[in-house]
């Protein structure tokens, strides 16, 4: 796979969604939703996870980034690509969902059982462990063997848990925020024209006024492409 690093983050660049699909098909790794916001992160921990596994290109900011490189590489939202990757493999493999609240992950799996009548959904549960259930999921794990595990917990508590998860049961691991959420019906994607002007961070933010703080980070990654940009130009005028 081709990557580069950005701020000691592997990213890895696909130049189309049926390469990446075919790249993971027999991966037993960790899929991580790579944009602005994660780029900027201090975490130490966080990025050991991702540099070991498979940080692709969530956000428009991560492809930015990647282009800033000189890679070619296109954007692939996870809230889609999950589905196409059950779409693709719904006949050859198991898949087991972890995440939401108990009405939203029994709403998605219903859900998706109507849109992929072949798919093998083997287990399921919600999100908010009690004092066991960590330790259940692992067993449950290992007995039934899935090929394919989807966690939506939210950055970076998914990608924690997901770590822990493979050292006992290794598989394809893929981090989903809150797409169930979206999927089942308990929230909206951003509208057609936010997702086509890359804005939905945009209408995220007007829907959840909260998270503004969380947007600071945007300013710091513009700041940083800015740099990346203009050091690239002065490199080529040497070269030339």
């Amino acid at each position: 796979m081709n990557y580069t690093i950005i701020r000691n983050y592997k990213i890895n660049a696909f130049t189309s969604k049926n390469i990446f699909l075919e790249n993971i098909k027999d991966s037993k790794k960790i899929l991580i939703a790579m944009n602005a916001e994660k780029i900027m992160k201090k975490d130490k921990r966080l990025k050991k996870i991702i540099n070991n596994n498979i940080g692709y290109t969530d956000g428009f900011g991560a492809v930015l980034a990647l282009r800033a490189k000189g890679l070619k590489t296109v954007k692939l939202p996870g809230s889609e690509l999950w589905l196409d990757i059950i779409q693709r493999f719904e006949q050859h493999k198991t898949f087991y969902f972890i995440g939401s609240t108990s009405s939203v992950i029994r709403n998605t799996i219903k859900k998706l059982k109507r849109e992929f009548p072949h798919i093998k959904i083997i287990g399921y549960q919600d999100g908010y462990f009690k004092d066991n259930d960590k330790e259940e999921l692992i067993e449950n794990l290992k007995t039934l063997k899935p090929d394919v595990i989807f966690v939506a917990q939210g950055s970076p508590r998914q990608e924690f848990l997901m770590d822990e998860l493979i050292k006992h049961h290794e598989a394809l691991y893929m981090g989903l925020g809150g797409s169930f959420d979206i999927y089942g019906g308990e929230k909206r994607r951003a509208p057609k024209l936010f997702l086509k002007l890359e804005l939905e961070w945009l209408y995220r933010l007007l829907k959840e006024p909260t998270r503004v703080g969380r947007q600071f980070a945007l300013i710091k990654f513009l700041i940083f492409i800015g740099e990346e940009l203009f050091s690239q130009k002065i490199n080529n005028l040497r070269v030339q």
